[in-house]
């Protein structure tokens, strides 16, 4: 027998569960499908020996309650209090240290402590600050990118204040092109510091890095969530939440693959998983487009060739370290995050910028009583993990990563490791192993002025009923776009229901 739903949401990423949880309090009939036994994507967990770990984002950026995930925790009726909003982190340069504060006032007053105060700092700084406030507002207020249609356009003409289409300019600009522009081309720490958390944001290089989203990156980047019990805890609530709404959730359920219907069969998409049969009026695929253009029909794959070929080149790839120690190693510090950058003049990446994230004291959803959770990351080039390594070779590869990552972060605690109960390394194979991500990347794309804001993946690729989303569409990488992409999709995807019901009975 054929089941039938309304919305079929492919995924349960941070993404597909935050459309379906908009869709569902939105009083539509949605059900999501995910191959794996938890959700979570990206932003999931795993569970080992009493802790709990999370395997890609370790905090949410911008969730206080009047940020773009604020309003989706608002929207779909999560407390604020799931989160424990963090002070900031600390960034570190060699051996010096940068506090990037959650405070506004706190954070400016940092960054000209530490990165310089001169009239072609605060030149820059007022730039990059003007960009981000008038472009956060136009994303809040609703414009979509691309703009492909006169609605479209429209949109966010009407998002945007007078007062600042003028920065509308900086479109076709780097961040690079911003310091150049501010005479700052010679100052190379405040050069590295940008690099090191634009990669974080972007997932470029200040050289490549659109202007845009580096400005917003920069301003919100301090403001930092983690979740109480991780992303293990996160998850259980939001799950919980998801279910009351009435999102019909069916883990370990791959999608095999999506055809169109054919004449007289109720939906416009039938469904074939690992579960059987079941058609739905429309999809919301929030796998990467590689994966989306192999499982959808033909019309699917034809129109997301041109984005697919631009860029498979532009992924990017990462690699992980989780310990479970003692408190003691890791007590003694007000933050609980920290960034590295051991060598600002060598390029990023394999260690040379990770992040450590470590679970708060007492969260026992983390960690056992007297222990902490301890997750390192860094970014790494996917060609560096060929699908032709040997079981030796990669062993090998990961041991020699995860001693450079804690040798890194033994910067800050001297002692971490030294009597671990838990230690792994995940690299690019892992992911592809557990995530099914095509060829293992995680976290989107590496934007470029190529790829993104007008020249991105849209959500709707010229095929009805079909809408893609997740993290290579706009506006792209890290737990705020998912928010905002999850409103896109689940606006999209009730008009196209809507629409559907003035359509002629199609009902077997």
């Amino acid at each position: 027998m054929t089941a039938h739903n309304s919305i079929a949401v492919i995924g349960a990423g941070l993404t597909g569960m935050a459309t379906a949880a908009r869709l569902a309090a939105r009083g539509r009939h949605v059900v999501v499908l995910e191959a794996h036994r938890t959700i979570g994507g990206c932003c999931g967990y795993f569970r080992r020996r009493g802790f709990a770990f999370d395997v890609g984002c370790t905090t949410l950026v911008d969730y206080r309650p009047e940020g773009v995930g604020g309003r989706l925790m608002a929207e779909v009726g999560l407390p604020d209090s799931l989160l424990e909003h963090l002070p900031g982190y600390r960034a570190w340069m060699g051996q010096e240290a940068i506090e990037l504060h959650a405070d506004v006032d706190r954070w400016r007053a940092e960054r000209a402590r530490a990165l310089g105060d001169t009239q072609r700092h605060r030149r820059l700084w007022r730039l990059l600050d003007a960009i981000a406030d008038a472009f956060s507002l136009a994303a809040r207020r609703g414009a979509r990118m691309p703009i492909r249609s006169a609605a479209s356009l429209l949109a966010a003409a009407r998002s945007m204040p007078l007062r600042h289409w003028p920065l509308l300019r900086f479109l076709g600009w780097t961040l690079a092109d911003a310091v150049s522009w501010a005479g700052l081309d010679d100052d190379q720490r405040l050069r590295a510091f940008m690099a090191m958390v634009v990669q974080d944001t972007v997932h470029s290089e200040p050289c490549e890095a659109p202007l845009v989203n580096s400005s917003l990156g920069l301003a919100i980047r301090g403001a930092i969530a983690r979740p109480r019990g991780g992303m293990f805890g996160f998850w259980r609530a939001f799950e919980t939440r998801a279910l009351e709404l009435g999102v019909q959730l069916q883990t370990s359920t791959a999608v095999h693959s999506v055809a169109d219907c054919s004449r007289g069969e109720h939906g416009r998409f039938r469904l074939t998983t690992s579960r059987g049969v079941m058609t739905a009026d429309a999809v919301i695929c929030t796998l990467p487009i590689w994966d989306a253009a192999r499982l959808g029909p033909p019309s699917v794959a034809h129109a997301l060739r041109p984005w697919c070929e631009r860029d498979d080149s532009r992924l990017g790839g990462a690699a992980l370290l989780t310990m479970g120690v003692p408190e003691e190693e890791v007590g003694g510090h007000a933050l609980t995050h920290h960034q590295f950058l051991p060598e600002p003049s060598a390029p990023l990446g394999d260690g040379n910028n990770c992040f450590l994230s470590i679970s708060s004291p007492g969260d026992e959803d983390s960690a056992p009583a007297g222990h902490r959770a301890v997750m390192i990351s860094t970014h790494v080039d996917l060609d560096a993990w060929p699908d032709g390594m040997s079981a030796t070779q990669h062993a090998e590869a990961k041991r020699r990563l995860g001693d450079r990552l804690l040798s890194i972060v033994r910067t800050a605690y001297p002692e971490l490791g030294q009597r671990a109960q838990w230690i792994a390394v995940a690299s690019p194979r892992t992911y592809a192993r557990f995530t099914r991500r095509h060829r293992g990347s995680v976290g989107g794309m590496r934007l470029t002025l190529r790829n993104s804001n007008q020249h991105a993946v849209p959500h709707d690729i010229g095929v009805e009923g079909w809408i893609q989303a997740g993290d290579t569409t706009w506006p792209g990488i890290g737990t705020t776009a998912c928010a905002m992409c999850s409103d896109i999709a689940a606006t999209n995807a009730c008009d196209l229901v809507l629409i559907k019901r003035c359509e002629p009975s199609q009902h077997l």
